[in-house]
């Protein structure tokens, strides 16, 4: 269930392969999906998710169905609870329909729309924690990108959506978008201090992280208060990153729970 509905939608129709368009049109009360959720199915695949459980393979079976037959679109109500032994109580409405190339153009924009409303965050440091990071936040609902100098490293990031930058980690930070995240973890403690620096010196970020330990922050707090950065500014800094509740410095962890971390910050908030 992994790529975007316009990828899966193109690949079916480059192996003359018919799908269905399943929207979650409307909701009422609790449901597992909000508004607008979609799947692309085939008949060998599905691409995208409304909710699982009951509702989402019933819809699949319809949609299935509708590729078999002669019927090109359905509308499905559905209660949550007596209909389909689901808890959640709320209700929905559910659209099937045979996809068309006007379907791809409308995901296509959708999806360029979606992304352009995603926030930004960007990774300085391709080493292994950052590729580690970048795999972790690729599938998540930000637009990341990731940047260092070294050309080897970033040729090594395998993260299939985040952005590579072969580049200066001081001149993207300084080029940034408002309003972004930044997560800063060079091969080099000097490029750290200076990425973090202009970056607080900004102070227009809604999360700064830095690897390292209490003592490396320490360290970095001294050289900021040297350069007149503010101390609310310099509270701001998250050091050590991912929290202190576990302690195991393996790349693929430190960056789940960075991953973690980025999402309270961005997301959270919500019921």
């Amino acid at each position: 269930m992994n790529g975007s509905l316009s990828e899966a939608l193109r690949t079916a129709f480059a192996a003359d392969e018919a799908a269905a368009l399943v929207t979650l049109a409307e909701v009422k009360g609790s449901t597992p999906r909000e508004a607008g959720a979609a799947m692309v199915v085939s008949e060998r695949s599905v691409t995208g998710t409304i909710g699982g459980g009951t509702i989402e393979w019933d819809a699949i079976a319809i949609a299935r169905g509708m590729l078999a037959g002669v019927v090109d679109r359905e509308v499905v109500r559905r209660a949550l609870g007596p209909d389909l032994g689901q808890c959640c109580g709320g209700h929905v409405t559910i659209v099937v329909e045979r996809a068309t190339a006007e379907s791809l153009t409308m995901l296509v924009a959708r999806e360029d729309e979606e992304r352009s409303r995603l926030r930004p965050i960007t990774i300085y440091g391709a080493g292994h924690v950052g590729r580690a990071l970048a795999r972790a936040l690729d599938p998540l609902p930000f637009r990341t990108r990731i940047v260092d100098a070294r050309g080897t490293e970033i040729d090594a990031v395998t993260a299939s959506r985040v952005d590579r930058i072969v580049g200066s980690c001081t001149a993207v930070a300084e080029s940034a978008e408002p309003g972004g995240g930044h997560v800063v973890l060079t091969h080099s403690h000097a490029l750290d201090s200076l990425v973090c620096a202009s970056l607080l010196e900004r102070g227009d970020f809604m999360y700064l992280g830095l690897i390292g330990s209490a003592t490396k922050r320490a360290t970095f707090v001294r050289a900021f208060r040297d350069l007149d950065i503010s101390e609310e500014r310099i509270a701001r800094l998250v050091c050590p990153i991912g929290g202190t509740a576990v302690r195991d410095k393996r790349p693929a962890v430190i960056a789940a729970l960075v991953a973690a971390e980025i999402v309270a910050t961005f997301l959270g908030g919500g019921d």
